[in-house]
């Protein structure tokens, strides 16, 4: 598969997530947590390098520039879902008491304080509202950050060997 057919696949692949993140929220009544936020900002940021790598069809160094991007984002979505993953776990005594909303937090604190009092995490970040094949959804996310990222990492690798070894792709 071409560079630019994987890129727009992964950004299409993206999108989906984003969709299906909406079709939870707005027909299913499941109400994103801060965490959940963050995640949809980290796969909305990973599908525009993804989007953006495609369109431009970049040469080498690009491509080494926007998969090295896409990989840094994907490894900020996984420590997002991974920190989600932990509170889901933590037993029920030591679960933080749920915080403000978002909103609330965006509105009245400075950005640095909210995004600090947002990966603390709160009670509402703890709740497993949904679950398929046993998996909550931050446990999905965190599965599709991480195969994103070592498909990147892989891609880095294929750049690194074809620069040493002055190989056109």
């Amino acid at each position: 598969m071409s560079y630019r057919a994987s890129r727009l696949l992964l950004a299409f692949f993206c999108h989906e997530l984003l969709v299906a993140a909406l079709y939870f929220q707005y027909v299913e009544g499941l109400n994103p947590c801060p965490l959940c936020i963050f995640q949809r900002i980290a796969v909305f940021a990973m599908g525009l390098v993804f989007l953006v790598a495609a369109v431009h069809h970049p040469g080498p160094k690009g491509r080494l520039v926007y998969d090295l991007s896409g990989f840094l984002v994907a490894l900020l979505g996984a420590t997002i879902a991974g920190r989600q993953v932990w509170l889901q776990h933590l037993p029920a005594d030591q679960v933080p008491a749920c915080g403000p909303g978002l909103d609330y937090m965006l509105d009245t604190l400075p950005l640095a304080q909210t995004i600090a009092l947002v990966f603390r995490g709160s009670g509402d970040c703890a709740e497993v509202q949904w679950q398929f094949l046993g998996f909550s959804m931050p446990e999905w996310t965190l599965m599709i950050f991480c195969l994103i990222a070592l498909y990147l990492l892989w891609q880095l690798r294929i750049h690194w060997l074809q620069r040493r070894f002055h190989v056109e792709r």
